[in-house]
């Protein structure tokens, strides 16, 4: 198996059959003696659900990894772009889903799921993504669930802005165009909900501090679940509805998936015009 391409037999043609692959690396990870991991589209998930369940179940020490995470599949067309598929993830039990922003936390996020005792799954967009600058960054790291990237320039934050995988991006952005009209905003990559719920309190609070309301969430996907960090006053950015075929930034654009969006959710909620809570 792969060995005529030069990998010794240690890549595996499983084909296109997921819930069998899925299955497959399950049998490797209870076997032991290797850390296997499975790679296949993010909308392929549904037909590999029944083995992650699975894995999660049995706490199996395996690697899940999903591409092509949003509309930014574009050309593919709408039964080829996820959008619920990561809010039902997320809710498997003892599974740790991380959805990194750039390739360094995309290393950040392999370095865990290689010495995590239990089932991850790293969800990566097809899109090319910026490197992100974390020069100011504090507590960076994937592996703590979720940090402040950007603190707000000039004192605490009027509003924070929270992203995950390719929109932290554009949250870096609008923080800049904040900052030209006066307004400190901080950013924060939130990569891992579970592993940020599994932080203490006290970091929780210092990097989503309960007194700081005005809040913009932004994610390509489904928006449920997401009032637990953007709170009863924020703005949540996302997609409730299916996609469309198209050139991917095309779409991106369409669906509102842009710095210029969040720029003015965050402008609406300090009641100074843009977009409405």
């Amino acid at each position: 198996v792969g060995g005529e391409w030069g990998f010794a037999g240690r890549n595996v043609a499983f084909g296109v059959r997921e819930h069998a692959m899925g299955a497959a690396v399950n049998g490797m990870a209870a076997h032991g003696g290797v850390l296997p991991f499975s790679a296949t589209f993010m909308v392929f998930s549904d037909y590999m659900k029944p083995s992650i369940r699975l894995g999660a179940l049995s706490q199996l020490r395996v690697i899940y990894v999903f591409t092509h995470d949003s509309i930014g599949v574009g050309e593919d067309g709408p039964t080829h772009e996820p959008v619920e598929q990561m809010a039902g993830l997320r809710a498997i039990p003892g599974l740790t889903l991380l959805r990194p922003a750039d390739p360094t936390e995309t290393a950040e996020a392999w370095a865990f799921a290689a010495t995590h005792n239990g089932p991850s799954l790293i969800v990566l967009t097809r899109q090319n993504v910026p490197h992100l600058d974390r020069t100011n960054a504090k507590d960076a790291g994937a592996a703590r669930g979720g940090y402040i990237l950007a603190e707000a320039a000039g004192g605490a934050p009027d509003v924070i802005l929270i992203g995950t995988g390719s929109e932290v991006a554009l949250c870096v952005q609008a923080r800049e165009k904040l900052a030209g009209q006066g307004v400190k905003a901080r950013v924060v990559s939130l990569p891992s909900w579970e592993l940020f719920e599994k932080q203490d309190a006290r970091y929780r609070e210092s990097v989503l501090p309960k007194g700081v309301r005005k809040r913009v969430t932004v994610e390509a996907g489904a928006t449920l679940g997401w009032s637990r960090y953007a709170g009863d006053e924020g703005v949540i950015i996302g997609l409730d509805r299916f996609g469309a075929s198209g050139p991917g930034g095309e779409l991106l654009q369409h669906f509102g998936f842009t710095a210029d969006r969040v720029t003015a959710a965050a402008l609406g909620l300090l009641g100074r015009g843009g977009e409405a809570a």
